[in-house]
Formats: structure tokens, sequence, C-alpha cells
């Protein structure tokens, strides 16, 4: 049985207002950061003149992925800047010249007709990855000898104030189709299916407006599950099939539907990801919407140009969402590309973890049946590791259901490797 449960709609919060772009920081911080990689080969030296999407540093990994500029300027300096996990990172200052000049590559008027090769090397070059959360280098998954039988277009958007999944659904459907289409062409996949909450009216609509045209690629409307955005999960929900690890065990691949979007200009234009569609939303906010945002872009800047906080109110601020999420110390933070979402919330009641009270809630609700709060009271490694904190896929399920407010998806982290 799938577990899991409904959790606040706040989605409408953010799709009231037409989408802003906000592109005038004075300064980009990029961070030298991908994955769970922090070791790169600078690329470029203070005082160089860069351009858009221009590589400016290569990490030093098994994925040897590239990070590049998301404006043209000056090459200030490099320094040590918090990251989205409140861990200082190293990274590159460039002074915007709000001048955008890059390197024009040229569109291609048919993205079905290159090879699977060469798929995979543009989108490498292009640096894709999961836009989702995990910043996982895309072209990994498409880079080996398995067969893909099935392509699994993730849209369901769990988090309750995330919207940027749901409008570049709705406003860039035709790209996204023709993207799986040439996907499915070029890797010789024989079926796809977009999983999409109920929710999204407006995406289902669209989708069903031009599907027609692509007799392989199914639409199918998820019940509003929280946890169902988990891959294993949606397969399992999906197709009735059990995955023990990874989805491509059993001839499945999944992308998020922003991911296949920078497929698109990846193969279409051969555009790096410099910039991505940001939900700001929550009830500290003045004015919740989504807006473009270069990367490497403060975070207390495009709060300031929509308006700000709210007066009166004590915001937090959480990266990708309340439940998966994770508050950040610093809004000065940049915007990466894992970031769908900010929630800025009014913790107006300073609310404070309570003693457990033993109710088992957290236990009955976690979707890979694991129990935190044993893990969390356990001090022997031993037992530690008998109770397999690692399964746990940071969901928060277990914070979200608790009574006394107890971070127990934290402490659950926490006891990984002990």
């Amino acid at each position: 049985m799938l577990r899991g449960t409904k959790i606040e709609n706040n989605k409408n919060i953010s799709v009231k207002t037409k989408i802003k772009k906000y592109d005038k920081p004075d300064y980009v911080y990029i961070p030298l950061k991908t994955y769970k990689n922090n070791k790169f080969d600078v690329l470029v030296k203070e005082g160089d003149y860069v351009l858009k999407g221009q590589e400016i540093a290569r990490s030093k990994d098994k994925y040897d992925f590239p990070i590049h500029s998301s404006v043209s300027g000056i090459v200030k300096e490099i320094i040590n800047k918090n990251y989205i996990d409140n861990k200082k990172v190293k990274s590159i200052v460039i002074e915007n010249d709000f001048l955008d000049k890059e390197e024009k590559i040229g569109s291609k008027k048919k993205i079905n007709t290159y090879t699977k090769e060469q798929v995979i090397e543009i989108i490498k070059n292009c640096g894709v990855v999961g836009m989702s959360g995990d910043n996982f280098p895309t072209y990994y998954k498409y880079n080996h000898d398995l067969k893909i039988n099935k392509l699994v277009i993730n849209a369901v958007e769990s988090e309750s104030y995330l919207t940027s999944d749901f409008v570049t659904l709705s406003i860039r459907t035709s790209e996204i189709l023709e993207t799986i289409d040439a996907l499915m062409e070029i890797f010789n996949i024989k079926e796809c299916v977009i999983a999409i909450k109920d929710f999204n009216k407006r995406g289902i609509e669209n989708l069903q407006e031009y599907v027609g045209s692509y007799p392989n690629i199914s639409i199918r409307v998820v019940k509003d599950n929280y946890t169902l955005g988990w891959e294993k999960y949606l397969i399992e929900y999906l197709f009735n099939i059990k995955v023990k690890k990874y989805p491509m065990e059993k001839s499945i691949l999944v992308n998020n539907v922003s991911t296949i979007y920078s497929i698109y200009k990846a193969l279409k234009y051969r555009k790096p990801i410099t910039q991505r569609l940001v939900t700001f939303s929550g009830n500290a906010l003045k004015n919740p919407q989504n807006i473009i945002v270069k990367i490497g872009t403060p975070i207390n800047e495009i709060i300031d140009s929509i308006g700000g906080y709210k007066k009166n109110t004590n915001p937090i601020i959480i990266v990708n969402g309340p439940i998966m999420g994770n508050m950040i110390v610093d809004d000065t933070t940049v915007i990466t590309k894992e970031v769908a979402g900010i929630a800025v919330l009014d913790n107006k009641d300073n609310i404070e973890e309570m003693d457990c009270i033993n109710c088992g809630k957290c236990i009955n609700i976690c979707p890979v049946q694991i129990s935190p709060v044993l893990i969390m009271d356990e001090k022997n490694n031993k037992n530690i590791k008998r109770l397999h904190p690692e399964k746990c896929i940071n969901c928060g399920l277990c914070s979200y259901i608790c009574p006394s407010k107890i971070d127990l998806r934290k402490k659950v982290l926490d006891k990984v490797g002990k």
C-alpha cells in the first residue's frame, strides 16, 4: 500500500499573476557545486570578460560536468558564500554588464535528427540537471547501454506552494511534447506517460489539446497525495511495478517536466541553463508569483523586486517548499538550478519543538517504512544501522505529521552514516 497524505494546497496563491522576469542583478554568484561535488577546475580568473552561457568551471569527478555564467560581464573574485544547504561554497562573482552577450549557435529545425551520442553530449555540455531539487546531471540517465522501455514525465509537483512546473507545463506544452517525442524516437522508447496532479486543470487541458498528435504519449492524472511525486512511488502508482533502487532497473527513465523543457532549449538552441522559473510564494510575501531569474541571483533582491515582505511578519525562507525543503538562514543565498521555489512563511508563533509523546504517527506514515522516532532516540551506532536511516527519502512527512513539531527528518538524516 502506498503511504502518504493529502496536504494543504496553497498553489492558487502564486498562479493568479503573470510571470515576472527579474534580470537586473548587479552581481551574480555562481556556486562551484553540482550534485554531490564541489571540486572544480576554474576556467576563468579575476578580470576576465565572460559571455552569458560561457563555461567557467568543470567538475573534477566522474560526471565531468560544466558550470556556466548566467550573465555577460567581468569576473570579480571567488568568495565563500552560503549555499541553499546553509554551508559555505566557493562561488564565482561576476559583475553584470546587462548586455547578455552570448555566442549565437543558431537553432535546429528538427531536434529528432540527432544521434543518441549527440543528445547525451549536448545536454551534458549545456549543464542540464534534474530541476526538481536533486541537481543530478541529466545526461547520466541516458548514458548507458540499458534499454529504456518507458519514459515518465513527472509533472506532479507535490509541494503545496510550488507551481513552477505547473506553469512551465501550461505555457510550454508544445515544446515539451516535441522534446518527449524526439527523445522517444532517438532512444527508441516505446511508451511515455505524463503524470500530472488533478489540481492542474490548465495543464491537463493543454496536454489534451496537443497530445492527440503523439499516439505513444499518454496522460495520467494522479490524485492529490503527497509523496506521489517521489519517482519510486509514482512508478508503482502508474504501472504497479516496485523499484528497489533505481527506475532503470525496470527499464524506466523519469524526468521532471522542467528538466524536459531545459533539454528542449539545449537541443533546439544549444542554450545552457542560465536562468529558470522559480515560485516565490507564502503568507509573508506581499506579491507571490512565478519569476524567471538568472542563476546566481540573491534571493533578497528578487523578493525586493516583487514588493518585499509583508509588514508585521516574522518571515522564514524555505527552499523548495515547507515539507521537503530546508530553511535558509541568509536571504542573500542565491538561486541555483535545483531551486524550483521559495516559500516565505510567517513564523509569528515562533513554534518550538516539544517532547515526543510516542504517538507513532511518524512510523505509520513513513513511505519507506522506517521508524523516525526510534532512529531519533537511538544512541548506539550498531542499533542505528539496523534501523536503516539511509533509506530516508527526505520527504519530510514525519516532521509534517508530528504533533510535537519535532524536525524528525533532520534527526533521521543526521544519523545516516553513524
